[in-house]
């Protein structure tokens, strides 16, 4: 499985990076805190397979199933949908990005982010000519991992329009963030209240959220609109509460395979999905069109807090609010 072979040191922005080799040999970067958080990026797929917190707790769900063999996408972490979320057009399911080797972007433009954050590592992808054959359009898809001291992670996405032929292109895109969970049906989601969704398991149709949170006793795949900038998921067992905190990303895809489907997919455990959840920041109603030359940006935050119940609930205001 995971070989610890001797760490390469990559000066990036003078920024130590950790190169290693991961699970058969696709390379991977380390990203480490002080406090002790961690996070781990595959150069294959620009795909983060790990977030722990301070005292080593793993924070996102990877299969145990998990493929790491190209052209198979990983199971889990953070794939990233692109140039297409789900079925949703012409190319394969969700996209190409999260299949093709990205690089690392050693003289990457400056980026407004918190200079308090040191740990980063930026990545770059580029379509290659097989790839024009299918999406004809040249892009500049730049992407930067950041963790940050508070051990929050941090995901920042900057596609560019490069065509020369004075072609606009339009794509949707989805953080596919597999988040781990102490038991599905103990797990609520808060924020996503009386909005509309598209529910995929009845043709897309369109409905409004009636309850005051989503838990989960079934099969969910829905795509919520116009959401919040921020999200939270808490998992009552563990006494943990995520916030997800997006920009750029108006839609929120909610997932769970549930016993059925996780029992026909190869590269997934037959009782997994009591302990993952799907929520995902994403643009997906709307398509983003890019004319030459112009930049679309998506981000997306993720913390881990400890939850506060009082009668069950966690206190919205704490972390709604805050």
């Amino acid at each position: 499985m995971m070989s610890s072979t001797t760490a390469v040191t990559a000066a990036i922005e003078r920024v130590p990076v950790e190169i290693y080799k991961g699970n058969n040999g696709l390379e991977k970067v380390v990203l480490r805190e002080a406090r002790g958080s961690s996070a781990e990026v595959y150069l294959y797929g620009g795909h983060v397979t790990s977030w722990k917190n301070d005292h080593g707790e793993e924070l996102l769900f990877v299969s145990n199933k998990a493929i790491f063999k190209p052209p198979k996408p990983i199971r889990g972490g953070i794939p990233i949908c692109f140039p297409q979320f789900s079925n949703l057009g012409s190319l394969e399911q969700h996209g190409f990005a999260r299949n093709r080797f990205w690089s690392i972007d050693t003289n990457p433009p400056p980026s407004p982010t918190n200079s308090s954050s040191k740990t980063f590592v930026d990545l770059i992808l580029k379509p290659t000519e097989e790839d024009m054959k299918i999406w004809p359009h040249s892009f500049e898809f730049r992407l930067r991992v950041i963790l940050r001291p508070s051990g929050d992670l941090m995901l920042m996405s900057r596609i560019r329009n490069t065509n020369t032929d004075g072609k606009p292109f339009t794509f949707t895109f989805a953080y596919h963030t597999y988040f781990s969970v102490s038991d599905i049906s103990e797990v609520r989601v808060e924020g996503l209240e009386t909005l509309d969704y598209l529910d995929n398991l009845q043709n897309k149709q369109r409905f409004t959220e009636q309850g005051d949170a989503i838990t989960f006793e079934s099969e969910v795949d829905k795509i919520y609109l116009s959401t919040p900038t921020k999200i939270a998921i808490l998992d009552h067992e563990k006494k943990r509460t995520f916030v997800i905190r997006k920009d750029g990303l108006p839609d929120a895809v909610v997932w769970n395979p549930w016993d059925k489907k996780a029992k026909a997919m190869a590269d997934f455990g037959d009782d997994e999905y009591k302990h993952m959840l799907c929520v995902e920041a994403a643009a997906v109603e709307k398509p983003i069109t890019l004319k030459p030359g112009e930049e679309w940006r998506g981000r997306q935050e993720l913390s881990a807090v400890p939850s506060s119940y009082c009668s069950g609930q966690l206190d919205p205001q704490r972390v709604l609010g805050s």
